[in-house]
């Protein structure tokens, strides 16, 4: 059965990608399992694929043979191509009556600067379609089994970008921190220990969860879990890299929790990435 024909069977009617016309899609956080039958659709279609860097090379093996396929990553504080020539190529390239997916890690507009490339699209008048995505923010929790909410944790959860908080126009953590809620930080890894001490500042104790979990969904996860103090010294000396997602607040405490009554299940355990140890030795305790 071709891959045409199994979307078919499973999907029914799948939306027409037509010469001309881009579209927006989330490849979701890595695992090819969780793509989206639609997006599945527009790699059988597309003529030319324009990706991100924290697409899976299996996801873009299932793009139409001969189409082209077109990197146009970008990564904090690496060279990257600048915004403004991705959203003029894409436009380019469906004046050139292409059929075109731009491709982007988890879902398009979750941090994905979706939507400056849509507002770049309509502009010059060219239609689009917005697959969405699972967006890593909250299915990286779910494998690393810490769940985004739990009834009596938590009312609410909040997802932040991980920039600096001395840059200028940098949110205001100190509020985030009153809000005694989940914040699941995107791109943080970089600047953690400053953002942790302004959560601190703000009043969230030092003793608050915390986990990072690289490479979440994949083969390679790596969860850490400790606490807010130390989560940054401990990420650094376990050697965690990007793409890394850093949950802060006391649903991280429940993934043990789940962990146990797991190991006490018949069925198997899920694949919750490997725990990592504490770390740094005056964090220990």
């Amino acid at each position: 059965m071709s891959g045409t024909q199994a979307l078919t069977a499973l999907r029914g009617q799948y939306p027409v990608l037509v010469p001309g016309e881009v579209w927006l899609v989330g490849a979701g956080p890595g695992d090819p399992g969780l793509l989206t039958l639609d997006a599945l659709a527009g790699l059988l279609q597309a003529d030319v694929v324009v990706h991100d860097a924290l697409v899976d090379a299996r996801v873009l093996a299932l793009a139409r043979s001969g189409a082209q396929i077109l990197f146009a990553g970008k990564r904090g504080g690496r060279p990257s191509t600048a915004q403004e020539d991705i959203s003029a190529q894409l436009v380019a390239l469906a004046h050139g009556g292409l059929r075109v997916l731009r491709l982007k890690g988890g879902d398009p507009f979750v941090f994905g600067r979706g939507g400056e490339e849509i507002l770049a699209l309509a502009a010059a008048g060219v239609p689009f379609r917005v697959i969405p995505g699972v967006t890593a923010g909250l299915s990286g929790l779910a494998s690393a089994c810490i769940p985004a909410t739990m009834r009596g944790v938590n009312q609410a959860i909040i997802l932040a970008t991980g920039h600096d908080p001395h840059e200028e126009g940098a949110m205001d953590w100190s509020a985030l921190a009153r809000t005694r809620q989940p914040i699941v930080l995107y791109m943080g890894l970089r600047n953690l220990e400053n953002i942790a001490a302004a959560l601190m500042r703000g009043g969230l104790s030092g003793s608050t969860p915390a986990a990072v979990i690289a490479s979440a969904t994949l083969a390679g996860q790596q969860v850490l879990v400790s606490r807010l103090e130390c989560i940054a010294s401990d990420a650094r000396a376990a050697k965690f890299a990007a793409p890394a997602i850093v949950v802060v607040g006391d649903i991280v405490h429940i993934r043990q929790q789940l962990l146990d009554a797991s190991a006490h299940n018949t069925a198997p355990a899920p694949d919750a990435g490997a725990a990592l140890p504490r770390g740094s030795s005056e964090c220990e305790g």
